[in-house]
């Protein structure tokens, strides 16, 4: 079972709740799409925060208790209101491990450039206290689309980062547009059009060049990427397979990011869809380099009942096969999946589902039995009123999720420590 661990003077969860959150916000603005990252008892955080006109900045607030209490947020972008953000797409954060200092902290976003999207990247190496100029990562600067990305770092520091990129559509904005906004009207043959939308990997230090790693991908959906203690490269996203069969597909990479192994289809799990679902992977990463794979899918009805949303899990312990799906026990309609492995190689995902009306976050704990299968507990739902979007990390002191909670005085950003008591 868990429980929260206060995180500071904050919001209060619920008569339920043994404790509260740390509440992050830029006043008078809309706050949403965190992602979070942990080293030790050093937590970040980066977030959107949007003015009435829709102009959008990327914040940072960080913690070095565990986030129970915050610095006051930093504005991460250098051109103010060009941030383009979403749910699939927020700023992604990374911290990189310097022994006996602040780890130093890379933030990825989504800007509006001269001729489509572009992504930016900015550094900071006091702690959070200011980031340098932002600059472009490299090779985001093509004509068209590009975002959904996902960002990691490498044990000797070295940031990494992958992205859906859609160039190649940009000669044709009627087929883009189409295939974003899920017209079914007079659209082009869906697996043909995929294989025009690429996913790129770039190292932000230039190490390794970008690189186009494969055709076919998802429009839309959240990417994943982590890399093992050995430096091996791993990502996860959603391809489009005959049929418009929109699955998970996995690679890997043991040359830093030179090469790639041909994908790997991780379930067979069939979702047939004119258009894209707009919810992609989570992937965490063992001591042991076992990979362990978090998403969502469309699951039949029986008899008589509707199909509905699953969140599945499944894992591969050599990079090239994976093992059979297991369904995570969500209720209502779950979304939105995330995962991270704990101190003692148990996993916990998160997500949000339908419940009261409302969307709120879901936790369920995986740990591998004697046999070798997963077992999977839901833990119970955690009072946090409306929560969307949640995001995990690992600190010193146990995992730790932050999520948008919305409301009509307008959006904020929770952070809450999980501590189990299994």
């Amino acid at each position: 079972m868990l429980c929260l661990i206060a995180s500071g003077v904050a919001n209060a969860l619920g008569p339920n709740a043994s404790s509260s959150t740390a509440t992050l916000s830029v006043p008078g603005r809309a706050n949403a799409t965190p992602t979070i990252a942990a080293d030790g008892r050093f937590v970040a955080v980066a977030w959107g925060a949007s003015q009435t006109g829709g102009a959008t900045d990327v914040f940072v607030a960080t913690s070095h208790d565990s986030g129970r209490t915050f610095n006051a947020p930093v504005r991460v972008n250098s051109e103010g209101g060009d941030v383009r953000l979403n749910g699939e797409q927020p700023a992604s954060i990374a911290l990189a491990h310097r022994p006996g200092r602040d780890p130093g902290i890379v933030v990825v976003w989504t800007a509006k450039g001269a001729n489509g999207t572009t992504l930016m990247q900015a550094r900071s190496d006091d702690g959070g206290s200011t980031f340098g100029r932002a600059s472009i990562v490299p090779g985001s600067d093509a004509a068209g689309n590009r975002g959904w990305e996902a960002l990691a770092t490498e044990p000797g520091g070295r940031a990494d980062a992958v992205w859906l990129d859609h160039r190649e559509l940009a000669q044709n904005t009627a087929m883009a547009t189409s295939h974003h906004e899920h017209n079914a009207a007079d659209k082009p043959d869906g697996v043909a059009m995929a294989q025009k939308s690429k996913l790129y990997f770039v190292a932000l230090d230039g190490t390794a060049p970008p690189v186009a790693v494969t055709g076919g991908v998802c429009y839309c959906c959240k990417t994943a990427l982590a890399v093992g203690a050995d430096r091996t490269i791993y990502a996860a996203w959603r391809h489009v397979y005959p049929g418009n069969l929109r699955d998970m597909a996995f690679t890997l990479s043991r040359d830093g990011g030179r090469t790639f192994a041909p994908p790997v289809r991780v379930s067979e799990d069939r979702w047939m869809l004119e258009g894209c679902p707009d919810d992609g992977p989570s992937m965490a990463v063992d001591a042991k380099n076992g990979v362990h794979l978090v998403w969502p899918t469309l699951v039949e009805g029986s008899a008589g009942t509707e199909p509905t949303i699953g969140i599945f899990y499944a894992m591969s312990v050599d990079g090239r096969t994976f093992s059979r799906r297991e369904r995570l026990p969500a209720e209502g309609t779950p979304h939105h999946p995330r995962a991270v492995v704990l101190a003692d190689g148990s996993v916990m995902a998160a997500w949000d589902e339908v419940a009261g009306g409302s969307r709120r976050l879901a936790l369920a704990h995986i740990k591998m039995s004697a046999s070798g299968r997963p077992r999977i507990e839901r833990e119970p739902a955690l009072e946090t009123g409306a929560a969307v979007y949640p995001v995990l990390a690992v600190s010193a002191d146990g995992p730790i999720a932050a999520w948008t909670s919305p409301s009509s005085a307008g959006s904020a950003i929770q952070v809450a420590g999980l501590a189990s008591k299994r």
